[in-house]
C-alpha cells in the first residue's frame, strides 16, 4: 500500500509551561489512537513541543484504509423460504436493508443448520479524508481543565490558535482545525525568525524550524541542551549548577531558543538561609542556583534566555537588578523575623482557624505538642524534645518570611529555632513535621521528627473523619491521602513499633467534641487501605494484599511484614495447592461452623492419610509458634509449605464428611487446626484464583 510523510503543527500564543509536556503527549497519542482505530498503518512518528506549537510528525502513514472484508448472516435457509419456495418476510427484509437481491447471498453450514449469508469487500477510506477528523477527536480529548475562546471565534481551546500546518506529504490536506484553514506556512521565533516559514514535505520540518525560524522544537533535545548548558557555564566559576527536574522541565517549555547566562548578586546576601535564596531565585525568575565545592550556594545565578542576543552584557545586566530585590525582601524578611522568637510568635496563631469545628492553629499545636509526646514515650525518643517541637510547630506560618514564600515553612523554623536557642533535634524535627512532602520522598532523620510528623498529620486525620469531613472522590482539601500514605511510610521504614489504633486513641483524646462513633474502624480501614497503592507499585498483587488485610494486623511494620512473606511463598511451587486447599477447608468450615472444634481426638483417626496430616500439622505447630512469635512470617509459611503432600493426600483418600459424627467432627477439627495455622500470617485461601 502506497504511503507518504504526515505533518500536524498547531500553532498558538504561548502554552501553559507546566503543561506543555502533557499536552504534547496527549495530542500526540491522541492522533495515533485514531489512526489506529481507523486502521490506517505508518511506520513511526516523533513528537514535538515547544513554546508556541505542538506538533507531531508521522512517516509512512498509508493513504487509505485497508479494505475491510463484511461478513453479514441473515435467516436460515430453512426460515428464508416459505413451502412454496417463494422468498419469506425475514429474508426480503435482511436484503432490503443491505440494497442487495436474495442471489447474492451465499450458503454457510454450521452444526445448527444451514445460514444464508452476505459477504462483501468494503474499500478503505482516502486518509486524508479522515485524518483532519482525528486530530480534531485528539484536540476535543486534551487534558484541559480550563478552555477559553478567542476574538469572535467558538472554537475553544487552552491558548488561541494562530495557525495550523497540515502535509500529507507534499500535499496541504484540507479543511480546518480550530476555525483556521489548513496550510504549509509555519512561524518562527518571534525576535529572530526570518519570517514566515514554508514547510514542503513533513521530513524537513525540524532542521527547517530550527535554521530558518531559530526554533528547537524537539522537546528532549531542548532540554538537554539547557542542561549541559546550565552545568557547563557554572564550571566557568567552579560551581555546581543545580537543576531540579521540574524547574529544568518548566524553563525548557518557556523557551523556544535556550541560551545559559550567568548573573550575580552581592556576597552580602549569602547571611540568608540558602533555601530562601533559591526558593528567591526558583520560583519567581525560574533561575538555577550553583553551589561550591562544600555544598555551599555561591553569589551567582544562570538564568536561560529566550534570545541570542548581541549583548548578552545588557540580558544579564537585566536580570540581576531583577533579582537584586526579590533577595533584598527576603533578606529583610529574615533580618525582621529574627526580633521576635517562634515562642512569641505562637499567640498569632489563636488568630488563625485550622477548621471550624476544630479549632484554631494554636489549639492544633496544643493537642499535636502533647500526642508527639505520647509517641515519643512509645519510640523511646526524648518527650521533652517532642513536646517542644509541637508547641513551636506551627510559629514560622506568621513569619514574615514563610507570607512571602511558603514553601519554606517547617525550614524557616528550623532556622528560627536555632537563633531562638533551641535544642538543635528540635530544630530539626519542625522542618521534617511536614515529611514525606509527595510520594517517595524524604523522612524524618531524627525520633522528635518522626514523633511530631506522625502526630500532625495523626491530628488531621482523627480531626476530619472525627467530624464527619473524609476525602471524597477528588476532594481532598486537607491532603488527608498523603497524610496517610505518610504514617504508614514513616512507620514501616523507620521500624517503628507502633500499633494504629494506639495512635488513633491517643489522637482521639486531644479532641474535645467528635462526633463521628465510628472514627476508629473507618480511619483504620481507611490508613490499611492506603497500603494497597503502595503495594500495588511494587508490582506485588491484589491476591497477596487482600490475603494479609483479612487479618487487619494494625502494625503497620508487622503489615508489612506478612506481605513481603506472602509474596514470597505465592511464589513456591506448593502455594497454589494449599492456597485451594485453604479455600476449600474455608468452605467446609464455614459450612459446619457449629461442629468446628478444634479439640483433635487422636483414637478417632483411622485412615494413613488423616493420621499422616494430623502428625504433621502437630510437629509444624511446635515448629512455627516460635516464628510467628518473632515474625518471622517469610520462614514460618516456608515451613509450611511442607504440608501440601500431606493436604492433597488427605483430600485425596478422606472422606471429610463421614456418615459417623464423631469422625466427621475430628476431622473438621483437623483442618481448622491447618487453617489456624496459616490464618496466623494471613487467610491464604484468597490467593486461589
Amino acid at each position: 500500500m502506497s504511503s507518504k510523510d504526515f505533518l500536524i503543527e498547531l500553532g498558538t500564543e504561548e502554552l501553559p509551561p507546566k503543561a506543555l509536556k502533557k499536552l504534547s503527549d496527549a495530542f500526540s497519542q491522541g492522533i495515533l489512537s485514531g489512526l489506529d482505530e481507523a486502521g490506517i498503518s505508518y511506520k513511526d512518528h516523533k513528537s514535538y513541543a515547544a513554546p508556541r506549537r505542538l506538533a507531531l510528525e508521522i512517516s509512512d502513514l498509508a493513504l487509505q484504509q485497508a479494505d475491510k472484508e463484511i461478513e453479514k448472516r441473515g435467516p436460515s435457509k430453512k426460515a428464508a423460504f416459505d413451502d412454496a419456495g417463494e422468498p419469506s418476510r425475514a429474508l426480503l427484509g435482511f436484503t432490503k436493508s443491505l440494497g442487495i437481491e436474495p442471489s447474492d447471498l451465499e450458503e454457510m453450514e454450521t452444526p445448527k443448520g444451514t445460514w444464508l449469508i452476505y459477504r462483501s469487500t468494503e474499500s478503505g477510506k482516502a486518509t486524508k479524508d479522515l485524518i483532519s477528523d482525528i486530530v480534531a477527536q485528539s484536540l476535543a480529548k486534551l487534558p484541559i481543565p480550563k478552555r477559553m475562546r478567542w476574538g469572535a471565534k467558538k472554537e475553544e481551546f487552552v491558548r488561541p490558535v494562530q495557525w495550523v500546518v497540515m502535509l500529507l506529504g507534499e500535499e496541504v490536506v484540507s479543511g480546518e482545525t480550530m476555525g483556521i484553514t489548513h496550510g504549509n506556512m509555519s512561524r518562527g521565533h518571534r525576535f529572530m525568525s526570518t519570517g514566515e516559514i514554508q514547510i514542503n514535505t513533513p521530513s524537513e520540518y525540524e532542521s527547517k524550524l530550527k535554521t530558518e525560524g531559530k526554533v528547537m522544537v524537539n522537546y528532549e533535545e531542548r532540554k538537554a541542551l539547557i542542561k549541559s548548558g546550565v552545568e557547563k557555564i557554572a564550571l566557568t566559576v567552579n560551581g555546581i549548577a543545580i537543576i531540579d527536574d521540574d524547574l529544568l522541565d518548566e524553563v525548557n517549555s518557556l523557551n523556544e531558543w535556550p541560551t545559559p547566562l550567568l548573573g550575580n548578586f552581592d556576597h552580602d546576601f549569602l547571611s540568608v538561609p540558602a533555601e530562601a535564596l533559591i526558593s528567591s531565585m526558583a520560583e519567581h525568575q525560574k533561575y538555577f542556583h550553583v553551589l561550591d565545592a562544600n555544598q555551599k550556594i555561591m553569589p551567582h545565578f544562570i538564568t536561560i534566555s529566550n534570545i541570542e542576543s548581541k549583548d548578552p552584557a545588557q540580558v544579564i545586566s537585566g536580570n540581576e537588578r531583577v533579582i537584586r530585590p526579590r533577595l533584598a525582601d527576603a533578606a529583610f524578611f529574615f533580618e525582621t523575623d529574627k526580633k521576635t522568637s517562634l515562642e512569641s510568635k505562637r499567640e498569632s496563631l489563636k488568630n488563625i482557624v485550622f477548621q471550624t469545628k476544630l479549632g484554631t492553629v494554636y489549639e492544633k499545636t496544643e493537642r499535636v505538642a502533647k500526642l508527639a509526646q505520647r509517641i515519643a514515650q512509645a519510640i523511646g525518643s526524648n518527650e521533652a524534645y517532642a513536646l517542644r517541637a509541637g508547641e513551636l510547630a506551627k510559629s514560622d506560618l506568621v513569619s514574615e518570611m514563610v507570607l512571602e514564600f511558603t514553601d519554606l515553612q517547617g525550614l524557616m523554623a528550623y532556622h528560627y529555632a536555632l537563633f531562638d536557642g533551641e535544642e538543635e533535634e528540635v530544630a530539626l524535627a519542625l522542618n521534617e513535621q511536614y515529611m514525606p512532602k509527595q510520594a517517595g520522598g524524604e523522612l524524618p532523620s531524627t525520633h522528635t521528627g518522626c514523633a511530631l510528623a506522625l502526630a500532625e498529620k495523626l491530628d488531621s486525620l482523627v480531626g476530619l473523619f472525627g467530624i464527619n469531613q473524609p476525602p471524597t472522590g477528588t476532594k481532598d482539601p486537607f491532603a488527608l491521602r498523603r497524610a496517610s500514605l505518610g504514617v504508614l511510610r514513616i512507620i514501616v521504614e523507620k521500624g517503628l513499633d507502633l500499633d494504629l489504633r494506639d495512635l488513633i486513641a491517643w489522637a482521639a483524646e486531644q479532641h474535645s467534641a467528635l462526633e463521628n462513633k465510628e472514627l476508629d474502624t473507618q480511619l483504620l480501614d481507611y490508613l490499611l487501605d492506603r497500603f494497597r497503592a503502595w503495594f500495588d507499585d511494587e508490582g506485588i498483587s491484589a491476591e497477596v494484599f487482600l490475603a494479609v488485610s483479612a487479618r487487619k494486623p494494625t502494625k503497620p511494620v508487622d503489615f508489612d511484614n506478612r506481605i513481603r512473606a506472602v509474596a514470597a511463598f505465592s511464589a513456591l511451587p506448593q502455594a497454589e495447592a494449599l492456597a485451594a486447599a485453604n479455600k476449600r477447608v474455608s468452605n467446609i468450615l464455614a459450612k459446619n461452623e457449629a461442629e468446628a472444634s478444634s479439640e483433635l481426638n487422636a483414637s478417632l483417626l483411622s485412615e494413613a492419610a488423616e493420621k499422616q496430616l494430623a502428625d504433621q500439622v502437630s510437629a509444624l505447630t511446635s515448629k512455627v509458634e516460635p516464628l510467628f512469635k518473632a515474625g518471622d512470617y517469610t520462614q514460618a509459611l516456608k515451613e509450611l509449605a511442607e504440608l501440601q503432600a500431606s493436604v492433597d493426600a488427605f483430600f485425596d483418600d478422606v472422606m471429610v464428611m463421614a456418615d459417623d459424627i464423631a469422625v466427621r467432627n475430628n476431622r473438621i477439627a483437623l483442618l481448622k487446626q491447618l487453617r489456624e495455622l496459616f490464618l496466623q500470617a494471613a487467610d491464604i485461601s484468597l490467593l486461589s484464583r
